[in-house]
């Protein structure tokens, strides 16, 4: 199984986090643990990186009310109820996995990958999924692209009828240049999907959202609705999905 190994752009100097993989039960304290070693609660959000390539990232209980609160970009609101059912169940993997999505939009890049490597070290196949998925995003959004393509792949591998790691390989890929990988993933993403892969789906940057928005409207045909968004992402701070839209607004 993958694990995450020698990260240090979320954080320049690493704290240690002493046997986090046996006190899942006081995980409160673990959590604030990680987190004080990125600088605390009060950071600013996820930047954007020169080199960035970002695709997406998954929740595994995306009604919950941590989750709502994430979308609503509550994030601090939304960590705090995560924390809460982790308080009431330590054993909730899905909460943790939920929680460390929380940092990553945060921009705690280093303690959301301590909290995914737990989910990835403890959980079942589909809580393992997601959050390779998630340590995928993570790589992505520092621009250490194969990294990010191997999390990805070996998500997909874990499941290879669930949609959300296809979704991310897809925005991965177009990131990349690679259109027709982009485009063979979407078609597979759509077909498995009755609605729910997309639902658990969240972006740490509005980009990601309309890159995803771009691609499947170009692949349902629907050529207005894809070129006004690929001339939105063309005009954008993100360079690597600039350069894709670029790419798509080329073509014939």
């Amino acid at each position: 199984m993958a694990t995450l190994r020698g990260r240090t752009a979320g954080c320049r100097q690493r704290s240690p986090v002493p046997n986090l993989s046996t006190r899942l039960g006081k995980f409160p304290l673990v959590a604030v643990a990680a987190l004080a070693a990125c600088g605390g609660a009060a950071d600013p959000r996820l930047a954007v990186g020169e080199e960035a390539t970002p695709a997406a990232a998954a929740l595994l209980a995306p009604a919950s009310p941590g989750a709502v609160l994430l979308r609503g970009a509550d994030l601090t609101q939304a960590r705090a109820a995560f924390e809460a059912e982790l308080s009431a169940d330590p054993d909730r993997l899905s909460a943790l996995n939920d929680l460390a999505v929380s940092y990553l939009l945060e921009g705690h890049l280093d303690a959301a990958g301590r909290l995914l490597d737990e989910v990835v070290a403890k959980g079942t196949p589909r809580e393992q999924q997601l959050a390779l998925l998630n340590l995928g995003e993570l790589y992505a959004v520092e621009g250490h692209r194969e990294a990010a393509q191997a999390y990805l792949s070996t998500a997909r591998e874990l499941d290879p009828t669930r949609a959300e790691p296809l979704y991310a390989q897809a925005l991965l890929a177009d990131a990349r240049g690679d259109l027709a990988g982009a485009r063979a993933a979407l078609r597979e993403a759509l077909r498995l999907d009755d609605g729910a892969a997309r639902q658990a789906l969240v972006f740490a940057f509005p980009e990601e959202r309309r890159h995803l928005d771009a691609l499947v409207a170009e692949q349902a045909g629907q050529r207005v609705a894809a070129s006004d968004a690929w001339r939105e992402l063309s005009a954008g701070r993100i360079p690597a999905l600039a350069a894709a839209a670029a790419r798509h607004l080329g073509e014939p």
